[in-house]
């Protein structure tokens, strides 16, 4: 049988420096009536007893958890791991850990996700909205406890809280835009659930691109799937089953492209000769395939810094008084590549 750990507590470090427990607490939290030479002391001795601090009672004593929970529908998807690496990088920072919940954009999961959070006694919760949901009275739970939220890229603005996005509505414009100075003629959009603000920006941008440069907006042409490489796949068997077929697509994300694009080869037509391609949010394999797949980049990491920036803005104001949610907006990128570039190379 093996020997059993014993935790080693404050009093271990007490007996063996001759102290009372006070004075190892005060000196592991850098209290400044405790001289350098105790706290340097106490930390070494610490380290060699392999003290490890119970962070719950820590937790208790000041109020704060020192963790952040964030909440993302998806963790196959590299939009949201880069929005977390950046989110991490400002927390880190600021000596916060983060828990990430991912719903698979179930409404269910996410409601789960939100009171593990509140029973953790989390101090803030950043999130991404799921597809799913449409309810949201979990998250105005979260306000109601007076816990600081702050939304990335899926929000809404009725629930009042700050907010990171990308310009949707700027990013969609380009990328039809782009496609009509390639010379195509009738650009369809593979679109996702309008009820998601997002998906909704992203067509209203298609639809007014198309109005600016004078090119009437055909319904046959506009389709809506379910946001992944199946849902795009068949959406684009839809289009390539019309009596004339589309001569460019803007898909409403990359994974929707990517599936687009599969059933454009399977029917034998040339990308982007025949069918130009473009998608939304850069995601990594879009360098990859053939061709590479352009699209809009949403600044991902940035965007998962200035959310986090904005919770820990309000951590620092939490003085009683009402503050304002803030609404970042950033500017997309567009990124041209060969799957919408006509005579790309030549």
């Amino acid at each position: 049988m093996s020997e059993a750990i014993l935790k080693v507590t404050l009093m271990d470090i007490a007996r063996e420096l001759n102290i009372t427990a006070a004075t190892v607490s005060r000196a592991l939290s850098n209290h400044p009536a405790i001289s350098e030479a105790t706290k340097k002391t106490v930390r070494q001795t610490a380290d060699k007893l392999h003290y490890q601090p119970n962070k719950i009672a820590s937790s208790l004593r000041s109020g704060k958890s020192n963790i952040i929970g964030v909440i993302i529908p998806s963790a196959e998807i590299s939009f949201f791991g880069s929005v977390i690496h950046g989110i991490e990088s400002v927390a880190s920072t600021n000596h916060y850990n983060v828990l990430i919940y991912q719903t698979s954009e179930l409404y269910e999961y996410e409601k789960r996700g939100v009171q593990t959070f509140l029973q953790s006694q989390v101090d803030g919760v950043l999130a991404s909205i799921s597809k799913d949901t449409i309810n949201l009275d979990h998250y105005r739970e979260i306000k109601k406890r007076g816990v600081p939220l702050v939304l990335f890229d899926r929000v809404v603005d009725t629930l009042g809280v700050s907010s990171v996005v990308v310009d949707d509505y700027a990013g969609a414009f380009a990328a039809t835009s782009h496609l009509v100075k390639q010379g195509c003629k009738r650009i369809a959009h593979i679109g996702g659930q309008q009820h998601v603000n997002i998906f909704n920006q992203r067509l209203k941008g298609y639809i007014d691109a198309l109005n600016v440069h004078g090119i009437q907006v055909d319904d046959d042409l506009i389709v809506y799937g379910k946001i992944s490489i199946d849902s795009g796949r068949e959406c684009m068997k839809k289009l390539l089953a019309l009596p004339r077929i589309p001569d460019a697509v803007f898909a409403v994300e990359d994974f929707t492209a990517l599936g687009a694009m599969q059933s454009i080869k399977e029917a034998n037509r040339k990308i982007p000769d025949e069918i130009a391609l473009i998608g939304f949010a850069n995601e990594p394999f879009g360098e990859y395939i053939t061709p590479t797949l352009s699209t809009v980049s949403q600044q991902t990491v940035r965007m998962g810094q200035e959310a986090a920036n904005l919770f820990f803005n309000v951590m620092n104001k939490r003085d009683g008084a009402d503050q304002q949610p803030t609404r970042l907006v950033l500017e997309p990128e567009l990124i041209c590549r060969q799957s919408s570039i006509k005579n790309y190379g030549a």
